[in-house]
């Protein structure tokens, strides 16, 4: 191990010893914000904390055996000596990769639920049925991992299908693995209506929006245009009777926002000032990265055919992430939220990158 990441892990190790004393300083513990965010920060260094422990362990056996072998007091026990140094050599430096990757920088939003927005593209009324598939989808992932999905508003097509549907995902670690899933999904499928059996290609795009609190992204009233009006389903049939449905637009910016499924003007406003802030949030960080786009819109692309981050092929009944050119033939448990295996190739692919560039050390 180099100086330089001793150096950082002995800093980590002090702070850590800091977040321990301010969990018990009555001014954190009557300050239920700053308790848990303090509480969160002592949780994230104990894993570098303890992986630092059990390297410094290992490093002291391992100095104890070469020592004792170079005394030579008891030749018998050389071999076993010499294996106790080459145990804790290996353990050392599987202790030293884990380390690395400990270190590299979270993502800050990784901790936060998000807001998903997924609308159909290219591909007419076979588009919007796909995003109707991709949208439950999402919803088994999160049943399956214990987290609470949210309707924030929902445009219906003609043919049954989703013009775009946007929604809230609340769960321990939410946007660390969802927002792997943003970009343009490519299906290929024979569609019920195709009487010659022709396979047909169509897109729908997915957006994945860390949801952030009000402190985090600031609404002025004067810059934002309220509009409500009656909720309506396909065909422009009547959902309920009373204006309830809200858009709001965000005047510097631009951006709108609709809401349209609670039966409460309020709720509905409330709903729709949370996607926006999330929204707002996004652009923010493009801001201070340098980047000219949303980052949203780069997540959705064109929604062109050509286009993807994934294809999903019915007749071969295979599924693949062209990120990481992994394939699985089990198109029907993913359709049902099996996404971990894709998930957890994206996270270890990006994780290598990053060690690659010795980010965090």
């Amino acid at each position: 191990m180099d100086a330089a990441m001793r150096e950082r892990l002995t800093e980590i190790e002090i702070a850590h010893k800091e977040a321990l004393v301010q969990l018990t300083d009555p001014e954190v513990l009557g300050d239920q914000d700053r308790y848990r965010e303090v509480a969160r920060r002592h949780s994230e260094l104990r894993s570098v904390v303890e992986a630092f422990h059990s390297y410094q362990a290992a490093a002291a056996e391992k100095a104890d055996a070469e020592e004792m072998i170079k005394a030579g007091e008891d030749p018998e026990m050389a071999d076993y000596l010499q294996g106790v140094v080459d145990e804790k050599a290996a353990e050392m430096d599987s202790l030293e990769a884990e380390l690395r990757r400990l270190l590299i920088p979270r993502d800050p939003n990784d901790s936060k639920d998000v807001i998903m927005e997924v609308r159909s593209a290219a591909g007419g009324d076979e588009a919007a049925l796909w995003a109707g598939d991709l949208h439950r989808m999402y919803q088994r992932f999160a049943e399956r991992q214990g987290w609470v999905v949210e309707p924030m508003g929902t445009s219906l097509s003609e043919g049954g299908g989703i013009k775009e549907a946007t929604f809230a995902v609340k769960g321990d670690g939410a946007y660390s693995r969802l927002k792997y899933e943003a970009g343009p999904h490519r299906v290929q499928r024979v569609p019920e209506t195709e009487s010659s059996g022709r396979v047909h290609t169509s897109m729908a795009t997915v957006a994945v929006l860390p949801e952030v609190e009000a402190v985090e992204v600031d609404i002025h009233e004067n810059d934002i245009e309220v509009d409500v009006f009656r909720s309506s389903g396909p065909g422009g049939q009547s959902v309920n009777t009373t204006d309830s449905a809200v858009r709001i637009t965000h005047k510097p910016t631009g951006l709108v926002v609709t809401c349209q499924d609670e039966k409460s003007q309020l709720q509905n406003k409330i709903k729709a000032l949370r996607v926006l802030r999330a929204r707002l949030y996004q652009r923010q960080l493009d801001e201070q990265l340098g980047e000219l786009a949303e980052s949203r819109r780069s997540q959705v692309g064109t929604g062109d055919r050509s286009e993807k981050i994934r294809t999903y092929n019915f007749r071969e009944n295979r599924v693949t992430d062209h990120r990481v050119g992994l394939t699985i033939k089990r198109l029907p448990d993913v359709l049902e939220g099996d996404l971990d295996e894709f998930i957890d190739a994206l996270m270890a692919d990006e994780e290598s990158k990053r060690l690659a560039e010795g980010v965090g050390v």
